[in-house]
């Protein structure tokens, strides 16, 4: 029997953090950029409340919680949409905006979804230099021409952990034609307490051509239900709705979501964390020669070349003890790298730990 003919695509799939490694049980995954401190005690509240009920659709439009982001962010609740996490919305943002031989701009190391969604409607993508792992406005405007309709980037940007202060983030967008839309995602605004930046949403709030990208999945920890949103023009907003699967928030994302947003101090903690172990790692391993970005986000890239081990020989023996960071060559193709991402206070102690025995 003959298969019926689909169209072959020329992507490289995503390839999530591992998270497993044979014949050891007890594993620290350090690959995939998920909460140190777990979800917040308001939202756990939700996930063992007996009483939910599985046997009705959930809201197809996520009324509360959109009214929620709007309280949390002090933005316009009918400029919000909601996604099973935020790749979904990039998904219904390329589908909407891009015809096949439109162009899409992207940094040369930057989140693989931006590319393969682009590719996936059969648009061209077309990646800008960047300078020492950081965008670059210069490289990016000179990619642009009349075939551009998205540039996509992720500030701070993942994998590199480099960010775009907001002044750079003003100039782009003012030196980038008005009918290109520019695409922010601020998955890791929320670690951010460095003073030179300012998130997408809070600088472009208002702007028409500017649409921001939020997750739930980075420090409210809550990955596993995969739930996002995305702010924009509310023409944007409107003919996403059209696109958009019927009920594709289910309603335990929803009210955890929801409970999430109401729990500042969970978030504070949170970012606390993230600044103390980040700091303490990074100097602990600059003493073997093993240096990483400006602390940014909950994770730093660490590179090996002055070092006298190889990134992949590092990885290899931290994986013997169970321990799983992320390699920056498949998808990134980015050599002699890892991706290591802020554990929680245990993890880090262990971390910590292995590597002293590595090294000694």
């Amino acid at each position: 029997m003959t298969t019926v003919r689909f169209k072959k695509l020329e992507i490289e799939a995503y390839e999530p953090g591992k998270s497993i490694v044979k014949k050891i049980k007890r594993i620290i995954k350090l690959s995939a950029n998920e909460s140190a401190l777990g979800i917040s005690p308001k939202a756990k509240k939700i996930l063992s409340n007996k009483k939910l009920n599985f046997t009705r659709y959930p809201d197809g439009k996520s009324k509360k919680l959109r009214d929620q982001i709007s309280k949390k962010f002090r933005c316009n609740k009918d400029k919000i949409i909601c996604g099973a996490g935020s790749d979904e919305v990039i998904q219904m943002i390329c589908q909407l905006f891009l015809n096949p031989k439109d162009e899409v701009i992207v940094p040369q190391f930057s989140f693989l979804m931006y590319r393969i969604y682009a590719k996936i409607v059969g648009a061209k993508v077309i990646f800008s230099k960047e300078k020492n792992y950081k965008v670059s406005i210069p490289e990016i405007l000179k990619k642009v021409n009349k075939k551009t309709k998205i540039v996509f980037l992720a500030n701070p940007n993942n994998p590199t952990g480099t960010y775009l202060s907001k002044f750079e983030l003003v100039e782009l967008r003012k030196k980038l034609r008005d009918n290109i839309l520019l695409v922010i995602d601020d998955a890791y605004a929320e670690y951010m307490k460095n003073p030179d930046y300012k998130s997408g949403l809070d600088l472009f709030k208002n702007k028409k051509n500017v649409f921001i990208l939020r997750t739930f999945s980075k420090i409210y920890g809550l990955a596993s239900l995969r739930i996002g949103w995305g702010y924009g023009d509310k023409k944007i907003i409107s003919a996403l709705n059209q696109i958009k699967p019927p009920f594709n928030i289910n309603e335990v994302a929803q009210l955890a979501a929801q409970e999430s947003l109401k729990d500042a101090k969970f978030i504070s903690r949170s970012v606390r964390h993230n600044l103390t172990y980040a700091k303490k790692i990074k100097k602990f391993l600059e003493k073997y020669d093993i240096s990483s970005n400006k602390i940014s986000a909950n994770f730093l890239l660490l590179d090996f070349s002055k070092c006298k081990l190889k990134a992949k020989l590092f990885d290899q023996k931290l994986k013997r003890q169970g321990i799983i960071l992320r390699s920056t060559e498949h998808g990134y193709k980015i050599k002699n790298m890892l991706r290591l991402t802020v554990g929680s206070r245990a993890d880090c102690q262990k971390f910590i730990h292995a590597v002293k025995g590595i090294f000694n």
